[in-house]
Order: C-alpha cells, then structure tokens, then sequence
C-alpha cells in the first residue's frame, strides 16, 4: 500500500478525533467564559481531569508490565504541563476582560499560524504552496476580528470621541484591547504546547504522558494562584461547573494526542480550530455580546475566514 493510500485511510479518522474534540474544546470554553472566575474554573476543571487521568494512567502502566518511560517524554510532558499552566493563565484573563466570539477566534486562529512556522521550520514538515494562502486568509480574519485600527484612531483622537463615532462594542474599548492581546499570547502557548506534544506523545504511550502533564499543569495553576495570593477554586455554587470543564477537557485532549499519534502537527492544529464559528457565533447570539445582527455577523463572518485559514493550511500541509 503506498503513502497516499495509507493517508486517505488515516485522515477520516484524523478528521473524526479532531471534530469531536473541537466541539468538546468550545464546550468548556463557553462554560469558562459564563462562570464566575474563568481562572479559577480552569484550576478546578484541571484538577477533575488529573484525578481522573492519573490513576488511569498508573493502572495502564501496571497493566503493560511497567515499561520505562523515557527521559525525554518525561522531560516534554513536564513542560507541556507547565505550558497548558500559562495558557489557562492568559485564556482566563482574555475571557474576563473581552467576549468568547472575539477572544476564542483570535486565540485559536493564532495557533495555526505560528504552527505551520513550527511544524516547516523547526519539526521539518512540508507545507505545500497551497497551505500559504491559507496563512493569508488567517491574517485577514484575525485583522478582521482585531480591527488594529480602531486603537490606532482612539489614541489618535483621544480615545473616548472615536469609541463613539466607531460604534464599537464594549469588546473593543482598552479592557477588550487588553484581551486581544491576552488572546494572542494564549495563541502562542497554544502553538508551544502543541509542537512539544506532537514528539512527546510520540515517545509514550498517550496516556502515560498526559498522566505526567496533567498534574504538572494543576501544580502551576496551585503556584500561580498561591503568588497572587488568592483563592485557587471557585466558590461551592460554581465547582459542578468546574468539574464539567475537567471531563470536558480530559477528553478532547486525550483524542488530539490520539490524532498526533496520525497526522501531522500542521494537519492536525488547524483541524483543530474547526469550533472557532461555532464559539463565535454562540457568543454572538446566544451569549449577546454583538450590540446588533450586523456586528454579529461581522464577527461570525470574520470567524469563518479565520476557519477556512485554517481548513485550507490543513489541505496545503
């Protein structure tokens, strides 16, 4: 059976993981966003998932007869532990200050970018030319969704008088400017964690390396929450919320590493984002954040070029 042959076998079960674990990533996203402290969901959502997942692990390990596992997939796990820590740092600061149909696209919509830099330049895997239009069609939806210009007027006119003749939304003022650029960060850490799960999870066993990541990330969330000296959990009435977050997570992070084990990074990040529409037009209506159905549709339909960025690096990778 040739390459080719191999791959139209593979990719409907790339597409399948990855679908399912887009609509389980938008779901925790929308249940982060809507709750009260979008930090500390994330520590309590971790925290569920890590209860789960290492005694899983362990009891996998026993079953296999104790294999050892290598330094180095210790080594990527940890730092992908520590990783996953700041990009639920930067997500819950960006879904505090600014709304899930402009954080969420911009965040997931970064990642594709810095992956194809990534996956062609530092992990050697080829881009066919194709996969470059899908890079121009991201920095079109991205602008689309920052629309830079506006900060650009409001410091030129003084800020106030040209947030009003803009008509912009409350996304948009300084608060929401700060949570484009938290969303881009989250981007970054999205691209980081991906590109060392990609080998790590292809030194060990998938289960075994989230076993050894996902507590890593709960103890960077525990410090970061104990340097701000503040709580790390969410009050009673909000921990159910949490603990959904952790099931959530846990499992469409655990069919992602499964569709690295398949595929390529640059494959399988950009399918990844195939949620960004939903999560945009979710926000938009259901969770009204649009002051009107043409701003609505000026986010959804920016989300969509976001979308087909990535759909299209995806087919040119």
């Amino acid at each position: 059976m040739t390459r080719r042959h191999k791959l139209l076998i593979v990719d409907p079960i790339v597409f399948g993981l990855v679908g399912v674990a887009a609509v389980l990533h938008v779901s925790w996203n929308v249940l982060i966003k809507t709750s009260g402290d979008p930090r500390r969901a994330s520590t309590l959502g971790m925290a569920v998932g890590a209860a789960v997942v290492v005694p899983l692990a362990v009891a996998i390990w026993l079953a296999s007869g104790r294999p050892a596992i290598p330094a180095d997939a210790a080594a990527l796990s940890v730092a992908s532990g520590l990783l996953e820590a700041v990009y639920f740092v930067f997500l819950s600061a960006a879904y505090r200050r600014g709304d899930l149909s402009v954080v969420y696209p911009i965040a997931r919509g970064t990642a594709p970018l810095l992956a194809v830099l990534v996956g062609f330049a530092v992990l050697g895997e080829q881009i066919r030319p194709a996969g470059w239009l899908g890079v121009g069609l991201l920095l079109v939806g991205i602008l689309a969704l920052q629309r830079p210009w506006r900060a650009v007027r409001r410091a030129l006119d003084g800020g106030r008088g040209a947030l009003e003749r803009a008509g912009a939304t409350p996304a948009l003022n300084r608060s929401g400017d700060l949570a484009i650029g938290l969303a881009l960060l989250t981007g970054l850490t999205i691209v980081a964690y991906s590109a060392v799960d990609r080998v790590g999870v292809r030194l060990v066993s998938p289960w075994l390396y989230a076993g050894i990541m996902w507590p890593i990330s709960v103890a960077g969330l525990l410090g970061w929450a104990a340097l701000r000296r503040e709580a790390a959990f969410p009050p009673r009435g909000e921990r159910l919320r949490g603990a959904i977050v952790g099931l959530l997570t846990l499992v469409a992070y655990l069919l992602v590493l499964l569709a690295y084990t398949l595929a390529p990074l640059a494959v399988v990040a950009p399918l990844r984002e195939s949620a960004i529409v939903l999560a945009s037009g979710w926000g938009a209506f259901r969770l009204a954040e649009t002051r009107n159905s043409r701003e609505a549709a000026l986010r959804i339909g920016a989300a969509a070029i976001v979308l087909t960025g990535a759909v299209v690096v995806a087919l040119g990778a």
